[in-house]
């Protein structure tokens, strides 16, 4: 890969990704660049995230949160190209890794069918010496299993009784990760995705005083290779199905 010769690009021969993420904003803050460059050259990418963000906000009820934050994922999908929208409606803060999860998962993977899937980091540290948050860490290895689930007929064999028949369908998951070996190259995705995290603004507003653009500016300029790149990338860690 041009620039980074130790970054192998991520298979592209599918048509269909469904990004499947905890929160409102996780796409956001990882994968925006990546979005905007695989829908401008015509795929389908949608989103399902397991919370409405109900607890992110500091000093504000989870129930006006939970609006806040929704009417913020829905302005921000536009940015990138993303129509379809849904959330799960597990509890913001504590996800669970269960059974019920994992079927919650499955039975959208069988209703979407598609061919790439997209989380983010479940592992235990976000980058070395910074630990992941307990609903990234459950929700993440649920996706994984889901993935797998959801091809099964025997598990979860209720959700076929409802429609949702096996899908098996999906090649490969990609975990956004500061350290993956695979990449695809968002130069032209940048823009998009810091408006994109731009419309999260509450929610920033929360977590700093800095303006809300320069926020937003430096989050997807340090996943995308940093200030100074020349070419920018979002990495991830490719799993095979």
């Amino acid at each position: 890969m041009d620039g980074d010769s130790d970054l192998t690009p991520l298979p592209d021969g599918w048509q269909r990704a469904l990004v499947i993420m905890a929160h409102p904003d996780d796409p956001e803050y990882g994968v925006g660049a990546a979005v905007a460059t695989w829908t401008a050259a015509g795929k389908d990418v949608r989103y399902v995230l397991g919370t409405r963000g109900e607890a992110g906000i500091a000093g504000m009820q989870p129930d006006e949160s939970a609006r806040v934050r929704e009417a913020e994922q829905r302005r921000a999908i536009a940015h990138v190209g993303v129509s379809e929208l849904e959330f799960l409606d597990h509890r913001d803060g504590t996800i669970e890794y269960s059974s019920i999860l994992r079927r919650d998962i499955a039975e959208t993977i069988r209703r979407h069918r598609p061919e790439f899937v997209v989380t983010m980091n479940f592992h235990e540290t976000w980058f070395p010496g910074a630990w992941n948050s307990a609903d990234h860490r459950a929700f993440g290895l649920a996706v994984m299993d889901a993935v797998s689930d959801a091809a099964n007929e025997w598990i979860f064999p209720d959700l076929s009784d409802d429609g949702f028949e096996p899908w098996a369908g999906v090649h490969h998951v990609a975990v956004n990760s500061p350290t993956g070996t695979h990449a695809v190259e968002v130069s032209d995705g940048v823009d998009a995705a810091i408006a994109s995290l731009v419309e999260h603004a509450q929610y920033l507003a929360a977590l700093s005083g800095d303006p809300i653009l320069d926020q937003a500016t430096r989050q997807v300029l340090s996943v995308t290779g940093g200030p100074d790149a020349s070419k920018r990338y979002v990495r991830f860690d490719l799993y095979n199905m």
